[in-house]
């Protein structure tokens, strides 16, 4: 019941529409026709609102009548949704499965992944974001999210269980028309510390650990696509992404650059599926992360 509402009556109703008539509704839910005209009468009755035209041969439903089906499928999914969940919290499955997403990390090779996910547990509810630098451990940290997709730097902490998934490659890369463009050779330490190096930050802590820097001027983002928009126009250099850039560099909009002993790896860096050691997945997080490995996992 929704007050004096009952789910009931408007399964009622929407069968009424969904089969043509209150004759084919009373078969299709298996009571005498003259329950289900008492049960739309009740509804129009508590509503204050006739539902029905029954001035023809057959029953039309009026216009607010086609308004409030609408909305009374909307109800009914709803609470299918409500039970379905409620099912599947007493079969061990999570009320809603948490993820969270770095910026660096590429989105195609996680999309059959996270598309299987819906596929598998229809019902479950998925929270889905994308955080600044910093934020996915954050958000396990305070049990905000239940599975990261994430860079570990430098090292794994020890309150977190992370699984290599896969690998990014990280360019140098300035515009062509930035005087590192034009330079001709590896750029040195002293190269690249009078020009403005563009890096992510930490959006809660913006000051806080910050790897790979060169210059002595820093400008901080916390969009990466912000940065990118920032690199195209020439503001300074910074290491990408290399799937990010392929196109820019591929169109001549910008160029690779090489750094002189660069710390960052050459085979990229590593992208971890993660969780607290303390903080147990449920059924469909383990399930996710299980399969994530499998697909992706770098051998």
């Amino acid at each position: 019941m929704i007050g004096s509402l009952s789910l009931d009556q408007l399964r009622v109703l929407v069968t009424i529409v969904d089969t043509g008539s209150f004759s084919a509704a009373g078969r299709k839910l298996k009571r005498a026709q003259s329950a289900i005209s008492q049960a739309i009468a009740a509804l129009e009755t508590l509503q204050g609102v006739a539902l029905f035209d029954r001035a023809g041969y057959k029953p039309r439903l009026t216009e607010v009548g086609r308004v409030l089906v609408d909305h009374a499928r909307l109800v009914l999914a709803s609470a299918a949704r409500f039970e379905a969940v409620a099912a599947g919290t007493r079969q061990g499955l999570e009320a809603e499965l948490t993820l969270a997403i770095d910026p660096l990390v590429p989105t195609s090779p996680l999309i059959d992944s996270l598309r299987a996910v819906g596929e598998t547990f229809p019902d479950l509810p998925v929270s889905f974001s994308t955080e600044g630098l910093g934020g996915s451990l954050r958000r396990l940290r305070d049990s905000s999210a239940a599975l990261a997709i994430c860079l570990l730097l430098p090292d794994v902490p020890e309150d977190i269980a992370a699984y290599p998934l896969l690998r990014i490659g990280m360019l140098p890369v300035v515009s062509p028309c930035h005087p590192l463009a034009s330079l001709g050779r590896p750029a040195k330490r002293h190269d690249l510390e009078p020009h403005v190096q563009l890096v992510l930050s930490d959006p809660v802590d913006p000051c806080g650990a910050t790897y790979g820097l060169a210059s002595a001027r820093l400008w901080r983002f916390v969009d990466l696509g912000r940065r990118l928009d920032f690199l195209l126009a020439g503001f300074g250099w910074c290491r990408m992404p290399e799937h990010l850039v392929a196109a820019p560099l591929a169109e001549g909009r910008l160029v690779a650059i090489e750094i002189e002993d660069d710390p960052t790896p050459a085979e990229g860096l590593v992208i971890y599926a993660a969780h607290r050691r303390d903080h147990a997945l449920g059924s469909a997080g383990r399930w996710l992360l299980d399969t994530l490995r499998e697909r992706l996992q770098p051998s």
